[in-house]
């Protein structure tokens, strides 16, 4: 008996995952070739997995709306067999284990491996000299020829010892340590802003910035969480990707519409004797376009600039 994983296809140059829709088999269900398996969906396409083998549906691996890259086995077929048995699960699970320990030993060999082959410092090649236990711990250190020989030592003919390494050492960490804020500093100063600014730039920086808050929606008593479906979000996923990376821009133009009013107010009162409504401007306005739309009908259609009207 033989098993086949059953892989998520390549759907496409541009698609590297898909959201599972729905399962089609059960396990233990026969399955015949090229027989679809599960449906998947992506940003472009929803399309049916089939299954490359006759066989029996031994496992899956992933539940309804988890999202699967390319290449992730999602079942697994068993060819010409049945279910197979606790027994053989455990020998399975077993045999599983003991691959992971034998992935382990590998990657520790490795490492060992470029340890051991990692280039170590020849301090004999300088004229200085040094003790066996100044040239131990610039080893430990990874202190290289010339480093070590800028050190100044305070021994016999200003012989370098444990302590003046040990104390450099120290130097090195607590000026990695302030790297960081010096740097800081130096991009503050060359971007020549006012004292002012930079000061507040400094503080800024300082101050974490507080996390943005996600509001939750509350319910009371009789309301009805309805999950989102995948095309909803999709379309809000969409909507706020258009927010981050498009212009939205919005244009206002005043016009004086005194005489409209003006009208209104004097039909007002007897048209909403005459047709039991009362009368707003959106009408009013709806004319005004209509009859503009039939002046001007390239308005509607073009994706130009547009005529304005006289």
């Amino acid at each position: 008996m033989s098993k086949v994983e059953l892989k998520l296809p390549r759907m496409g140059e541009s698609v590297a995952e898909a959201t599972l829709t729905s399962w089609l088999k059960e396990i233990g269900d026969s399955i015949e070739m090229d027989e679809p398996i599960f449906e998947i969906a992506t940003d472009k396409v929803d399309s049916e997995v089939p299954s490359e083998v006759d066989g029996i549906l031994v496992e899956r691996r992933f539940e309804i709306d988890d999202v699967i890259k390319v290449g992730d086995i999602v079942a697994v077929i068993e060819v010409n067999g049945e279910m197979p048995s606790e027994g053989t699960s455990e020998i399975i699970e077993e045999v599983s284990a003991e691959e992971e320990v034998v992935t382990e030993l590998e990657n520790n060999i490795k490492t060992v491996k470029e340890t051991a082959t990692a280039p170590v410092q020849d301090y004999s090649s300088t004229d200085r000299f040094y003790s066996p236990l100044v040239k131990n711990i610039a080893k430990q250190e990874g202190i290289s020829i010339p480093e070590l020989d800028s050190i100044q030592g305070s021994g016999k003919e200003g012989r370098v010892t444990k302590k003046d390494i040990l104390s450099h050492v120290e130097n090195r960490k607590s000026a990695k340590a302030v790297d960081a804020p010096k740097e800081t500093e130096s991009e503050i100063v060359r971007e020549e802003k006012p004292k002012e600014q930079a000061t507040q730039f400094v503080e800024e920086v300082k101050t974490p910035r507080q996390p943005h808050q996600i509001s939750t929606v509350q319910t009371v008593g009789g309301d009805e969480i309805i999950e989102m479906t995948r095309m909803g979000k999709l379309i809000a996923k969409h909507m706020v990707d258009s927010v981050s990376t498009s212009a939205h821009v919005q244009s206002f133009i005043e016009v004086d519409v005194t005489n409209i009013v003006n009208w209104r107010n004097k039909m007002k009162d007897s048209f909403e004797q005459r047709e039991g409504e009362k009368l707003t401007f959106t009408p009013i306005f709806m004319e005004a376009i209509a009859k503009a739309l039939k002046k001007y009908p390239m308005m509607n259609i073009s994706s130009g600039p547009l005529q304005w009207l006289p």
